[in-house]
C-alpha cells in the first residue's frame, strides 16, 4: 500500500501456528533471556485464582506515538467484546502514563516500565502476577511491531479464556518465541502485510472482532484548554529537533534557520525536547530575542499544553510528534526511510488536514533503521539528512499561510 492510499479494512483468517506440547515443554531456538524468565511466568501463569474472571485486559507495551496511532480504535472494544468501557483496562507504559488519564479518560490503565518488565526477574514477576490476578476474561494484543517476551508473554501468563491479538511482525530471530505464545493464542488477526499503516492495522483488527467494516479515522486524541505556561505568549511555534535515536535527528542547522524564518514572520520559538538530546545544542539560539528553550524543562503534561496552544508545529520522527499531529495541531514532520509508511507519513485516508510529511526518497527505504550508509552512529541517517530545508519551509509556510491552522 502507497503512503497515499488506504484500503478499507478486511475480515482476516487466522494463520496456523501448530506446535507439539513435547516442542513447547522444551522448545528449541529460544533466547538465553525466555529461559531465564520461564519460571517466574510459569509461576505467575498457574498462580491460583480466587475471583471470577471479568472484564478485558488490553495490552499496549509501546510508545507514545503508538498509542495515538492506536486510541481512535479503542473506542470499538466495548461494542466488539461485549463489555463496559470501564471494564476495560489498558495495560500501558511509564512513558505516556502521565497523560493517560485525560486521552484514556473512562478506561482503568495500568502503568508499568516495559525495559525493566524485559530485562529485572523480580519486577517482572510482580507485574506478571499482577496481570495474572486480574483475572480478565478476555486479553487483547493489537501491535504488529512488538516484542514476544513483553507484550505475548503478559497476554499469555493471565491464561485468559479468550486470548486475541494481532499477527506480529515475525522474522526468523524472533520466530520461535513468536511461534511458542501465538500456538497458545484462541485468535490471530491478520492486519495485513509490512509495510500498512499502524492505524489501518488497528481498524482491521476491530472489525474482524466486530464481524463488520469499520472505517479508519484519522489519529485524534482529546486534551485539556490551559494556557501554555512558562510566560509563552502566543503566537508562537514550537520546533522539536531531538529524538531517542540521534539518526532520526535534522540537523539542528535547519531547525536554526527555519527559526530566523518563523522569527521574521512574527511567530515567537519555543524549542522542546528532554535534556538528553540537545540541550546544549539550543543554548546558543536561545538569546535570540523571541526564542524560549524549554529543552529539558517540561513534563509530558506541560508539553501537551505548549503543543495544545501553538501555531505550528516542527519535529522530527518522534513521539511527540505523533502527539501533535492528534491534537490536531497545524504540524511539519521530517520523515526518514527505516520503516516508511508504517508511523510516518499517515495514508492519504487517515491524514488529518493539518499534518505535512516531508522526506527524501533512497533506494535503502524499508532498512528498519539499520543503516549502512551512516559513518557515525550520533549522525543523522542520510535519509533523513538529506531533507531540504526549503522542503519543511515550504511545507510549514503553506500552513500558516492557510486557513487549515485555525481549528
Amino acid at each position: 500500500m502507497s503512503e497515499t492510499e488506504v484500503q478499507k479494512p478486511v475480515i482476516a483468517s487466522r494463520p496456523p501456528f501448530a506446535t507439539s506440547k513435547a516442542w513447547r515443554a522444551f522448545p528449541s531456538g529460544m533466547r538465553r533471556r525466555w529461559w531465564l524468565f520461564r519460571l517466574p511466568d510459569l509461576v505467575a501463569r498457574h498462580w491460583p485464582l480466587f475471583r471470577k474472571r471479568r472484564g478485558v485486559l488490553v495490552v499496549r507495551m509501546d510508545g507514545i506515538g503508538d498509542m495515538v496511532l492506536f486510541r481512535n480504535s479503542l473506542d470499538h472494544y466495548a461494542e466488539a467484546l461485549a463489555v463496559e468501557k470501564d471494564q476495560i483496562t489498558v495495560l500501558g507504559c511509564e512513558s505516556w502514563a502521565a497523560i493517560a488519564g485525560e486521552v484514556l479518560a473512562g478506561y482503568r490503565v495500568k502503568a508499568i516500565n516495559e525495559h525493566s518488565y524485559a530485562k529485572q526477574p523480580l519486577y517482572r514477576f510482580s507485574v506478571s502476577l499482577w496481570a495474572r490476578l486480574q483475572a480478565p476474561a478476555v486479553v487483547v494484543c493489537d501491535a504488529f511491531f512488538r516484542r514476544a517476551l513483553m507484550a505475548d508473554s503478559l497476554v499469555w501468563v493471565t491464561g485468559a479464556p479468550r486470548t486475541v491479538v494481532s499477527l506480529p511482525y515475525v522474522n526468523e530471530p524472533t520466530r520461535p518465541e513468536f511461534t511458542y505464545y501465538l500456538s497458545q493464542a484462541d485468535e490471530i488477526v491478520h492486519t495485513g502485510d509490512y509495510p500498512d499503516h499502524e492505524t489501518v492495522r488497528h481498524y482491521r483488527f476491530v472489525s474482524t472482532l466486530l464481524g463488520r467494516d469499520v472505517d479508519a479515522r484519522p489519529p485524534a486524541i482529546s486534551w485539556r484548554q490551559e494556557k501554555p505556561g512558562f510566560g509563552i505568549e502566543a503566537p508562537y511555534a514550537v520546533l522539536n529537533p531531538g529524538s531517542n535515536e540521534p539518526g532520526r535527528r535534522w540537523p539542528l542547522g535547519g531547525y536554526k534557520n527555519i527559526a530566523m524564518r518563523l522569527l521574521e514572520r512574527r511567530l515567537k520559538v519555543v524549542f522542546v525536547g528532554t535534556a538528553s538530546e540537545m540541550a546544549e545544542e539550543v543554548k546558543d539560539l536561545a538569546a535570540e530575542p523571541g526564542v524560549v528553550d524549554l529543552i529539558g524543562r517540561t513534563d509530558m503534561t506541560q508539553l501537551m499544553d505548549v503543543m495544545n496552544n501553538a501555531e505550528l508545529v516542527i519535529s522530527n520522527d518522534s513521539g511527540p510528534a505523533h502527539l501533535a499531529v492528534g491534537l490536531g495541531v497545524a504540524s511539519v514532520i521530517v520523515v526518514g526511510g527505516g520503516h516508511f509508511g508504517c508511523f510516518f507519513p499517515y495514508p492519504q485516508g487517515v491524514t488529518p488536514a493539518r499534518a505535512r510529511f516531508v522526506y527524501h526518497r533512497m533506494d535503502c527505504y524499508h532498512c528498519f533503521w539499520r543503516c549502512h550508509l551512516r559513518q557515525d552512529r550520533q549522525d543523522a541517517f542520510p535519509c533523513i539528512a538529506a531533507v531540504e530545508e526549503d522542503q519543511v519551509w515550504e511545507a510549514a509556510a503553506q500552513l500558516l499561510d492557510s486557513s487549515e491552522t485555525k481549528p
